[in-house]
């Protein structure tokens, strides 16, 4: 057996989820991470990834929809693990939800539908939502770094995919108050159900990239403590036997931190290294877009004669992605047109592909590698970037941007989290309506039924 075993402490801990003390920092930044979700849901309801996994679960579901949850951010109805497959596809429809940086992982999609989805089926309360979303973020950022995040890049599984699997099924059965022995099962149906490819990076559509990081692991965790509340047993130590799930080569080694999965449970949170994303790009090009916001005053789009952008990490997937919210250089275009950053036109793909005054200005921007931003080995990860505009007449403009607002080392505070809440959801919902979700969500432990909240953001 390994020397670090993991499995009865992590049970314990989901198990007594919903009794245990909760400090209040945990609370208050779980309800943030709650309202940024549902307002990345009203945001997004409209675009096809939304659409199309709303059309699916309502289709799959028949006539089980006389016992069903709402499709968040609509009036749809489907069948419990349907709707809460599309509710987590829509929360993940654009570059807007939550993430953490650390894991490579977006928790908010999978774990925050879940856990509504069951409360609204089975009359739960804030309460007890709040509680299983504290939970399913826990095992959503802390399973990525138990198993390397070094190991499963390499091995080609996308930490995308594993997380949420985990963070939906811990949620799951912290609110259907799965007892302590039971808890096994769901951890070893999760871990058959835990995967994902990185080729998501070549998507385009955004509509693969939304199934692993958010909807596959919303169906796969809720299904897992479903199964476990029904009667499902199976390898009761999958995290600790020699043979099992999390002793396989590939996550042993490297960088596998076992113990860091069990550190701390209920004294520290994953919610504290959770981000948010303050403008409707990818995660890592967010510095860049801040950088060059801040220079807009200053750049008139016909006086620029070159752009380049300077960052760490995997900067050729940003410069060159299909993707419109995570390729840098269309993004750069359209902001230098527009003089401002648009929600609609950072996901277009119309627009990236037939703007020609678009593509005319991407062939004078440029992203490069700059070495000097790699963070130092063992550190946690950071995102920054430089900016260099060079004006036709050869002045130049630049910016360095160390952080982005949202990153975990720089927090939004609670108001600017309700601020862009309130700009996601006013065009759908309404200046009244977005105020009440917002006032909702920041009382939700009072709520008696926490389905109250689907019908808030229903359109």
């Amino acid at each position: 057996m390994s020397a670090v075993q993991v499995g009865p402490a992590l049970s314990a801990y989901i198990a007594r989820s919903q009794a245990a003390a909760i400090p209040e920092n945990f609370r208050s930044l779980a309800r943030l991470h709650i309202l940024d979700t549902l307002a990345s849901i009203v945001a997004c309801r409209d675009l096809a990834p939304a659409r199309l996994a709303r059309d699916f679960a309502i289709a799959q579901s028949g006539d089980a929809r006389r016992s069903a949850a709402t499709i968040l951010g609509t009036t749809a109805t489907a069948a419990l693990g349907d709707a809460a497959f599309a509710s987590a596809m829509a929360a993940h429809g654009a570059e807007i939800n939550d993430f953490i940086p650390s894991a490579f992982v977006q928790p908010g999609p999978a774990v925050v539908s879940v856990a509504l989805a069951l409360a609204e089926q089975r009359g739960l309360s804030g309460e007890a939502v709040l509680r299983a979303v504290i939970t399913g973020y826990e095992l959503a950022g802390r399973i990525p770094k138990a198993l390397g995040i070094g190991n499963l890049r390499r091995a080609g599984i996308a930490n995308h995919g594993v997380g949420p699997v985990f963070g939906a099924g811990a949620a799951a059965a912290s609110i259907l108050g799965l007892p302590q022995d039971r808890i096994p099962d769901v951890i070893t149906y999760c871990a058959q159900q835990a995967g994902g490819s990185w080729q998501w990076l070549l998507d385009v559509e955004h509509v693969e990239k939304s199934f692993v990081f958010a909807g596959m692991g919303a169906r796969a965790g809720l299904n897992a403590a479903l199964m476990a509340e029904a009667g499902f047993t199976g390898v009761r130590d999958s995290l600790d036997h020699p043979e099992g799930w999390m002793c396989s080569k590939i996550f042993t080694g490297g960088d596998a931190d076992r113990a860091g999965l069990i550190e701390g449970l209920g004294e520290r949170t994953e919610l504290i290294h959770t981000a948010y994303k303050r403008y409707p790009v990818g995660g890592p090009t967010q510095p860049a877009v801040q950088g060059l916001l801040d220079l807009l005053p200053e750049v008139e789009v016909s006086a620029v004669d070159t752009v380049r952008i300077e960052m760490p990490g995997r900067w050729q997937a940003f410069r060159d992605a299909a993707m419109p919210a995570l390729n840098l250089r269309y993004l750069t275009a359209i902001m230098l047109i527009d003089q401002r950053l648009d929600f609609v036109s950072a996901q277009s793909l119309e627009r990236m592909a037939g703007d020609a005054a678009v593509h005319a200005l991407m062939a004078r921007i440029d992203v490069v590698h700059d070495p000097a931003q790699e963070t130092p080995p063992g550190q946690p990860r950071t995102e920054s970037a430089r900016v260099i505009v060079t004006l036709k007449g050869g002045q130049v403009r630049q910016v360095y941007v160390p952080h982005v607002v949202g990153f975990p080392s720089h927090p939004m505070s609670a108001d600017e989290v309700e601020a862009k809440a309130l700009e996601l959801m006013t065009p759908s919902l309404g200046a009244a309506r977005a105020a009440e979700v917002v006032r909702a969500v920041a009382g939700i432990e009072a709520l008696p039924q926490a389905g109250v909240l689907a019908k808030l953001i229903a359109t």
